[in-house]
């Protein structure tokens, strides 16, 4: 079995940095038993209805803009898989989660970015999938726990996002963590670690400086899909945690 991963994908030329944030997250993947395929959140494919990519091979999406001409040039070759993505589309219509297949959609540098450092090149099949902002945090959980199973035949599950992500409040020239962001993050992760979901569901309430740290949730809900892949007996563990621009917060959690 593999344990579900929640990965910060930072900025997308952060495949290019060399610090321990990236070198763990190279680490890591050789660390754990190869996936048979693996499952990917990403939180810049938004849609109002959980879709799966079918796509083989993916093209690739390069949705950001002003960085480095180089990126625009990086390739990575992934497809999807039928039998995967079918074993996928009925777990979720067992729970209960209205889903479609998508194929003709490219892959993100939300998955990319992380799945290059993760697995440079890629031997199993990665399926792609969206996240819908319009679904509550409880309903997120439950798509993750609908697909936990699929650990067990080692299966992979990512959800790619960033728990603190807001990009007008960046500062790209600053050394030091804004306060606001790490009373926010500190507060995620005393909430996870105590296993209070609920607490935890409520966080754009209850949580200090919600609002700066998440004005649009949709790169916080990867959070939400791999912790309910998890398993609700075993203890999740924050792997890493850093900054980057003085806010953007680069976390790894485990959900066993």
């Amino acid at each position: 079995m593999i344990s579900s991963l929640f990965i910060a994908h930072g900025a997308p030329n952060m495949i290019y940095d060399d610090n321990k944030y990236t070198q763990y997250l190279k680490d890591y993947s050789k660390s754990i038993p190869k996936p048979k395929g693996i499952i990917i959140f990403s939180a810049h494919w938004e849609s109002n209805t959980q879709l799966i990519g079918t796509s083989s091979p993916y093209s690739m999406i390069y949705d950001f803009y002003g960085f480095e001409d180089k990126l625009y040039k990086e390739n990575y070759t992934a497809s999807s898989n039928l039998d995967l993505a079918n074993r996928i589309k009925r777990l979720l219509d067992i729970n209960n989660i209205r889903s479609k297949f998508d194929d003709k959609r490219g892959i993100d540098h939300g998955a990319w970015s992380v799945l290059k450092l993760m697995y440079p090149t890629i031997d199993v099949p990665v399926v792609a999938m969206s996240v819908n902002p319009f679904l509550s945090n409880s309903n997120q959980y439950d798509i993750g726990k609908a697909l936990e199973p699929l650990k067990e035949d080692d299966i992979l599950i990512i959800g790619s996002g960033g728990i603190v992500h807001n990009l007008r409040e960046v500062d790209y020239y600053s050394n030091s963590i804004t306060p606001w962001a790490k009373e926010f993050n500190n507060w995620i992760e005393n909430t996870i670690l105590e296993l209070n979901k609920d607490k935890l569901f409520n966080y754009e309430n209850l949580a200090p400086n919600a609002n700066l740290a998440v004005p649009r949730n949709e790169h916080f809900i990867p959070l939400l899909i791999a912790m309910g892949a998890g398993d609700n007996n075993k203890m999740p563990e924050h792997l890493i945690g850093a900054y980057q621009f003085g806010n953007l917060a680069l976390d790894i959690w485990r959900f066993n």
